[in-house]
């Protein structure tokens, strides 16, 4: 009997390769103003959460590199992310606004929002393998 569970158990993980998939989910930043900074960004994978830093899936700050900056997020299970990232170009840890509650960074969503915070909708893309996408700070 229990030679007969520990078969019908290896042959599940052998179908379906024992552990749920761990991914990578690559992301080049660019239009940067400058190599001066860091580039900020959160992963969510929720609409609940989007957003709220607290809770965000994972967040990186990585040297910004000008042109093209590479963020890489590892150990994610298949899913719809959405990341929110901006160019900390003082490197004071947030994103500086104008007067008016502008940001005077530039910042920079996965999807295609079109102005403003999108909704997690507008911003979720779906990950199912290993993956690099393109944001484009503005």
């Amino acid at each position: 009997m229990k030679l007969t569970h520990l078969i019908a158990i290896a042959a599940v993980s052998a179908c379906t390769g024992g552990t749920a998939a761990a991914l990578t989910l690559t992301v080049e930043i660019t239009n940067a103003r400058s190599a001066q900074g860091t580039v900020n960004a959160a992963l969510y994978n929720e609409e609940s959460t989007w957003l709220k830093v607290g809770n965000a899936v994972q967040i990186t700050k990585v040297p910004s590199a000008g042109d093209k900056t590479v963020l890489v997020f590892t150990d994610l299970a298949p899913g719809r992310y959405a990341l929110s990232s901006y160019h900390d170009e003082n490197t004071n840890g947030k994103m500086d606004t104008n007067v008016l509650g502008m940001p005077t960074e530039r910042y920079g969503f996965t999807g295609s929002p079109t102005m403003g915070p999108p909704a997690f909708g507008e911003a979720a893309v779906d990950v199912q393998a290993d993956t690099t996408l393109r944001v484009t700070l503005r």
